[in-house]
Formats: structure tokens, C-alpha cells, sequence
């Protein structure tokens, strides 16, 4: 994977905003319009009441950043509380899952490296990111329904 020759100026005019399947969290890909095959980088809006995907990563890191609330996560067997402006580095192969148990949006910068984990000749296999019921809650949302049903918005 070459690094990028130069740079990437991103505007917040260029954010288009998403909403990530299977779990409905909106996003925003950072470097979408960049050449990047190293780092990823993206803004999620966590709902009340909301989780991402139970996963893990094959060869990527991953730094999770709360820029706005107080964020939550699973980080294998451990339930993680993360204040505004704190950070937590995750390794590949760790199972993880950030949620939203407040009743205030949460917003998080999530940085990845490397972007693409499977290379020329290497085979996608889902299974090795969600080895289980990707869409289980933790245990802070029991009774909880999320992601909310088709037709209904997350923002």
C-alpha cells in the first residue's frame, strides 16, 4: 500500500453524510475523496439508545475519539467509559462495540489503519469481522430496539 503523493485538503462542504448498514448509525467518511489505501477515518453520530455492530477487525487498528458527549464501548469482556476528548486504541483480532446508553447524541471520530485489510490474491471473508450476531446489544441496552425499524430516521 503506497502512501498518498502530497496531500488532501477536506472541506466540511465535501461530508456527505451516511447511514451505515446493518446497525443505521449516521456517518461521514473523511477521506472518501482521497486516495488513501492506508488510513481511514470517519465521524459517527450515535443516537440515544444506539449501538454499531458487535466486530473485530482483521489487520486494522482502530482509534476511537469522543469529540462530543461521553462515549461508551465493549471491548472484548470489558464496558469502557470514555469522556469528551479521551481516546481508546484498539488492536485486530479484539471484539468490539461502541453504543450510546445516554439520552444525548454522542459523537465519535474513528481512525483506522490500514484502510484495506485484504490485499490482492486474499479473500473477503465477512465471517472474520462478525464471527457472531453482529446486531447483539450490549447488556446496558437490554430491552432496547435497535437499529430502529426501515422508514424510521436516525437523524
Amino acid at each position: 500500500m503506497p502512501p498518498i503523493s502530497g496531500y488532501s485538503l477536506i472541506q466540511p462542504k465535501d461530508q456527505v453524510w451516511k447511514v451505515a448498514n446493518p446497525m443505521k448509525i449516521p456517518f461521514t467518511d473523511l477521506l472518501e475523496h482521497t486516495r488513501s489505501e492506508i488510513l481511514g477515518a470517519r465521524i459517527w453520530r450515535f443516537p440515544p439508545k444506539s449501538a454499531n455492530t458487535w466486530h473485530k477487525h482483521v489487520k486494522a487498528e482502530e482509534f476511537y475519539f469522543v469529540l462530543e458527549g461521553t462515549g461508551r464501548m465493549r471491548v472484548g469482556e470489558e464496558t469502557l467509559t470514555i469522556p469528551r476528548y479521551g481516546g481508546v486504541l484498539v488492536g485486530p483480532g479484539m471484539m468490539r462495540q461502541v453504543f450510546n446508553d445516554t439520552d444525548h447524541e454522542v459523537l465519535w471520530l474513528m481512525i483506522g489503519a490500514p484502510e484495506q485489510e485484504f490485499g490482492p490474491g486474499e479473500k473477503f471473508d465477512i465471517n472474520l469481522f462478525w464471527p457472531t450476531d453482529p446486531k447483539q446489544l450490549p447488556k446496558e441496552l437490554a430491552g432496547t430496539v435497535w437499529p430502529p425499524p426501515d422508514g424510521q430516521s436516525t437523524a
